[in-house]
């Protein structure tokens, strides 16, 4: 169950503690416009993380001053920490880079250099390597995984996406001899000749840097795995925002075929001109391998139902193996309504041209799809639910094929007679196309989710399948393939026809899942019954997904697996707590961490393992996760949670 919401009253509060100055939970960006402050940026946002940035390219921007920084008197840290391109931009006078080094000083403040060529300023000797670090593997070191960096194993992997581009770029250098530091990690050549530190922790004078030399973007896996802990090291694990891990996978047209890609003719069975192929549809031997991966794994499947799939194969059959066993072992699944029949609930569609378009009346208005048909698609599906004992959440759909969305060129709008229905059904989440929609949106009254496809196609039973529609989207007219990648310069070699699948296919949906799952981002997959029948082609791909994660990642931090409502209440949550940050106070003083919000504001926070509510009989604060506590605030007021006597140390 997903549950990162504290909701208690708010504690009254006196007088605030009076041990050392006021620090303000704010993170001070100074960006340079590269791509490492640019990965940091974007990961304290998506964790939620209030930060100020100063952008060096911008001749308006303020000066930093002790002013800046502090109040005159000393009573009050405007940073809880400080991240800069390197350890003295260029960009930087003088005055203030001696400014943030007095204030890192004086309020304990540390100072995240994003990316640094090797000098001793930084507690690096020179370096003895400098090149590609593409497809090695680094090492965190104890200190780190006892530390900042306790959610992961050690091993972090350097992307290596292609033979012919260098990807990532760094150096390798020793501890300076004499220094204060603390090595965090430790990565090789890619020959192996040559080994050293990737990143160190250089104290000087009471003043900590954490100094990275690798070049990286937010979208590579060596940062993504980083990233976190990152933040935890900068903010000594306390600060507003909060991440998990999270991973869904939707199963939709559960009891319906699904109509299979004609290799031969390069088109799907049953379209206009296709020869007709036989259908695709999971058997009952296909269910109980579910029901056994799903306990072998430890991830659950969301099994997206429609079920005249299953009474149209009684009538045709007189029974339906499938239906009656998953039934029978209904409580094995995960269930949720993707409508009766998988009607499109958008416009009345014209498929005399391709692609299809929208019919339209006299005036030239769409066709919509009338607002009863869709009602009767809902109610019609969750009574079938109903009557064989399935457990769904009823405010949840998916319609066929995102219907009733828009899905533009054709339908720039939603159906409105889609957001009337869903209304009278009690619908409050609706799935969503996240290549069409990013965000959670509005719809009528319901709220969209978001959904990743994943890289298997509904018409694929088979690898051989896979590969050879993969070929035909992806691949220019050249090698085969449809072109249709050739105007936006997409187009990729073909993979083999009997190997690509594993070879290219897997691995490329690996390296971008395992960019969502460590984003962050709660947005769910999906994929279709078709994939866990015949070759069952769902589960190499998943097991290698959940293979990397396991191999990264240590058992404090498990992935989250949440419904799609959950995953919405999350989404929403992001949104709004982006949109409201401005108006929310939060500081540490001496070991107390003060938050004072309006009610209603999804404040996120997190905090070390040992921090506790002032004064609460039930002392304990939030939710382990990945080392820590986190948890996120509603009630308004002012909260007030005791740290940990070790967190300025941690």
């Amino acid at each position: 169950m997903l549950t990162v919401a504290l909701t208690l009253a708010a504690v009254p509060g006196n007088a605030v503690a009076t041990t050392g100055p006021r620090i303000d939970l704010r993170v001070l960006v100074v960006d340079d416009g590269q791509g490492p402050v640019g990965a940091i940026r974007q990961r304290l946002d998506a964790e939620g993380v209030p930060s100020t940035v100063l952008s060096l390219a911008d001749p308006g921007r303020p000066v930093i001053t002790p002013q800046f920084l502090a109040d005159p008197d000393g009573q009050r840290a405007r940073f809880q920490g400080v991240v800069l391109p390197n350890e003295a931009p260029n960009r930087l006078a003088a005055a203030e880079l001696t400014a943030l080094a007095d204030y890192e000083r004086r309020f304990s403040v540390r100072q995240l250099n994003a990316f640094v060529y090797p000098t001793a300023a930084t507690g690096f000797a020179a370096p003895t390597y400098s090149g590609t670090l593409d497809g090695t593997v680094s090492q965190l070191s104890q200190p780190a995984l006892s530390g900042a960096f306790k959610q992961l194993r050690g091993p972090v992997a350097f992307d290596n996406n292609s033979p012919v581009v260098d990807e990532s770029y760094g150096y390798l250098a020793a501890a300076l001899p004499g220094a204060s530091v603390t090595p965090i990690l430790t990565g090789k050549s890619p020959s192996g000749a040559a080994q050293g530190l990737l990143a160190a922790v250089h104290e000087d004078n009471r003043r900590e840097q954490l100094s990275l030399s690798f070049a990286y973007y937010s979208e590579q896996l060596q940062f993504r795995l980083l990233a976190h802990g990152l933040i935890t090291w900068l903010t000594r694990g306390v600060h507003l925002g909060l991440h998990r891990n999270y991973l869904s996978l939707h199963v939709d047209d559960i009891f319906l075929p699904d109509a299979r890609w004609n290799s031969a003719a390069n088109c799907t069975s049953g379209e206009l001109n296709c020869p007709v192929l036989p259908n695709i549809r999971m058997t009952q031997a296909d269910a109980e391998q579910a029901k056994r991966w799903q306990g072998t794994s430890g991830f659950i499947f969301d099994m997206y139902y429609n079920g005249a799939g299953a009474d149209r194969a009684v009538a045709e059959h007189g029974s339906d193996p499938l239906s009656a066993w998953m039934v029978r072992n209904r409580n094995d699944f995960r269930w949720a309504n993707h409508t009766y029949s998988h009607e499109f609930f958008g416009c009345l569609r014209d498929f005399s041209v391709s692609p299809w378009r929208c019919q339209t009346d006299q005036n030239g208005q769409i066709k919509w799809v009338d607002e009863q048909l869709i009602l009767d698609q809902i109610t019609r599906n969750r009574d079938w639910a109903n009557a064989k004992g399935l457990k769904i959440n009823r405010a949840e759909l998916v319609s066929g094929e995102h219907g009733g969305t828009r899905s533009e060129p054709q339908m720039p709008t939603d159906n409105p007679n889609f957001a009337s229905a869903l209304r009278k059904a009690g619908i409050e989440w609706v799935g969503l196309d996240a290549s069409r929609d990013r965000d959670v949106r509005a719809v009528g009254q319901s709220r969209g989710v978001p959904r990743y496809p994943m890289n298997l196609f509904y018409n694929n039973g088979t690898r051989a399948e896979a590969a050879d529609e993969y070929n035909w989207i992806y691949t220019s007219r050249a090698d085969g393939g449809s072109g249709a990648c050739e105007a936006s310069g997409t187009c990729v070699t073909p993979v083999h026809p009997v190997t690509g699948f594993q070879d290219r296919i897997v691995p490329g949906q690996v390296a971008f899942t395992m960019q969502t799952l460590t984003g962050n981002d709660p947005r769910p997959y999906y994929i279709h019954q078709s994939n866990l029948a015949e070759d069952r082609i769902v589960y190499p791909m998943v097991d290698a997904i959940l293979g990397a994660y396991r191999a990264a990642f240590a058992t404090n931090t498990p992935l989250v697996n949440p419904r799609m409502s959950e995953a919405g209440e999350v989404l929403a949550d992001q949104s709004a707590w982006r949109a409201a940050s401005a108006g929310v106070t939060a500081y540490v003083q001496g070991d107390e961490l003060v938050i004072q919000a309006p009610k209603g504001v999804p404040v996120p926070i997190t905090a070390p393992e040992g921090t506790d509510h002032e004064g609460l009989l039930a002392p304990e604060f939030g939710t382990r996760y990945s080392g820590e506590r986190s948890a996120v605030h509603r009630a308004g007021g002012t909260l007030r949670l005791d740290l940990p006597r070790s967190w300025a140390s941690s």
